[in-house]
């Protein structure tokens, strides 16, 4: 089959070439991928790839060979998955764990824009807890985690300050539900029960500064490669007995077909809605993971296959 391998060269950082057809584990499906959607840390990792890996986290496509086990969905049927990698190939091998059935309103563009973003989200509002009546400051809310995220807060009852660079993207998070959007942490005017942390850098002590005493920072990201520097002294401006609290979408004890499933059926009933920035066949995926790299798709970036 055809399938984009990791090449670790800047210029041409993946390469369409052939290789073997997945073979399924016995609780693994056989997927004929559809659509698949790039995310930032695929485009992180593909600088240094490791020795055999191959992209794609995040697919839609029709089941081909059902589980040997008997686990999971019948042949013909559509669905969304979150495969641990090679998903950016014509067939892909997923545990049944790792998918949801798709109805059939539910494109497989839109569908694949869904996985690592939105468990990420569902999964920060769920380490948030109650987030009813609760301040929150989300930074780096341009992407589909933040576009995500902000739709399910709002939804919850929260009232969420989102940082976002682009005027465009700004606009849509206020549509979403967010109550104000600024251009950089600076403005952001606290203080703020959670704040949500993408970025790193100098944006981690500076959203860190707009915490109420005892609040919550949740560190989800490092958007701009930079390091934070935090200094001790500086919570005793505000943040007083703040918890700084490093997350990871991955840290779940659970399968993610079921959080997979209720992303679907968010969408389905219009109650969550993916932003699609861009939608190219597979051909130019290398096109488009530059066009990522120069920050000229805002949005999913969702590649079909033809």
């Amino acid at each position: 089959m055809k399938a984009f391998v990791a090449t670790g060269r800047p210029d041409e950082p993946v390469l369409r070439t052939e290789v073997p057809e997945p073979q399924p584990g016995p609780g693994e499906v056989l997927v004929k991928v559809d659509a698949y959607s790039v995310n930032r840390g695929e485009t992180f990792q593909l600088e240094q790839p490791e020795a055999g890996w191959r992209p794609g986290k995040d697919v839609a496509g029709l089941v081909v060979q059902a589980a040997a086990n008997g686990s999971g969905p019948a042949v013909g049927e559509r669905v969304v998955a979150h495969p641990a990698s090679a998903g950016w190939a014509e067939y892909v091998a997923v545990s049944s764990g790792s998918l949801a059935r798709l109805p059939g309103e539910l494109s497989a563009v839109r569908a694949a824009a869904l996985p690592l973003a939105g468990l990420t989200a569902l999964r920060l509002l769920r380490a948030a807890g109650c987030v009813a009546g609760r301040r929150v400051l989300l930074t780096g809310a341009s992407g589909g985690v933040g576009h995500y995220f902000v739709e399910l807060a709002a939804a919850a009852g929260a009232s969420v300050t989102a940082v976002s660079g682009s005027a465009e993207r700004g606009a849509r998070l206020a549509q979403l539900g967010a109550a104000a959007v600024i251009r950089e942490v600076a403005a952001a005017e606290g203080p703020f029960d959670l704040v949500l942390e993408s970025t790193g850098g100098a944006d981690l002590p500076a959203a860190l500064s707009r915490l109420a005493p005892r609040g919550e920072l949740i560190w989800f990201g490092q958007a701009s490669r930079e390091p934070a520097l935090l200094n001790f002294f500086d919570f005793f401006a505000g943040p007083v007995s703040a918890t700084v609290r490093h997350f990871s979408y991955a840290d779940h004890d659970a399968p993610d077909a079921a959080d997979l499933e209720t992303l679907v059926r968010l969408v389905t009933e219009q109650r969550l809605h993916p932003e699609i920035g861009v939608v190219e066949d597979w051909s130019r995926t290398a096109d488009i993971l530059a066009a990522l790299r120069d920050r000229k798709v805002r949005g999913n970036a969702v590649l079909t296959l033809s």
